[in-house]
């Protein structure tokens, strides 16, 4: 995505505490950096040396943050399951017919994907070539499921159809969500809402049965 403008990391805050460093030069300015790379060559070709020549600094000012290349990775990817996985720990993803609950746990996932645009689009291009990414799709996989079971109980109740499975309709929501990342701008004319909105009227117009 090299030329996208992304909208500003917010303090990470999964595991790692974040050590007093040089001004300018915070782990969340670290990790802001470190993910666009990332996007723009590829983890494997994005080294350390790079990382802190675009950031003007020496490796051991990296390493003051953070003990290996493959921990930015987990950071990174953990921002953007976590939020995903906030959202379907909602109360009201959690209670209510099953086709509320589904609708809130899309809308929810955009809002995550338009407030964390480059770490889920850093997660979408994870191929399972590490311990760290080989992590990431599992939780990739349960957060599947939960939007599975939700769209299976969502066709028991009978308010959306039943003539697909299950499994293809979440995948088709998913994709339309994930799709996101490749045109939305944060600085553009559509709001995050907007967004939302046109991906449920859109998606839930043929899936609902009244």
């Amino acid at each position: 995505m090299v030329g996208k403008v992304y909208p500003a990391v917010r303090s990470p805050s999964h595991g790692l505490t974040p050590r007093r460093g040089r001004p300018g030069h915070s782990l969340e300015s670290l990790l802001a950096v470190a993910v666009h790379a990332f996007i723009e060559r590829g983890y494997e070709a994005t080294s350390m040396d790079e990382l802190a020549s675009r950031l003007g600094v020496t490796k051991s000012a990296i390493y003051h943050h953070v003990p290996r290349k493959d921990e930015l990775l987990r950071l990174a990817l953990d921002r953007a399951l976590d939020g995903l996985f906030a959202v379907v720990a909602e109360p009201a993803a959690g209670s209510g017919p099953a086709i509320d609950r589904l609708e809130h746990v899309v809308r929810g996932s955009v809002r995550v994907l338009t407030d964390e645009l480059p770490f889920v689009t850093l997660l979408l291009r994870v191929r399972g070539n590490s311990t760290v990414e080989l992590a990431a799709l599992r939780r990739r996989r349960e957060f599947d499921r939960v939007v599975t079971d939700l769209v299976r109980a969502a066709a028991a109740e009978g308010s959306v159809r039943d003539d697909v499975p299950a499994g293809v309709v979440a995948r088709l929501l998913f994709g339309t969500v994930n799709s996101l990342t490749e045109w939305y701008r944060p600085d553009g004319r559509l709001s995050a809402d907007a967004v939302a909105d046109a991906v449920l009227a859109t998606a839930f117009s043929g899936l609902r049965t009244t």
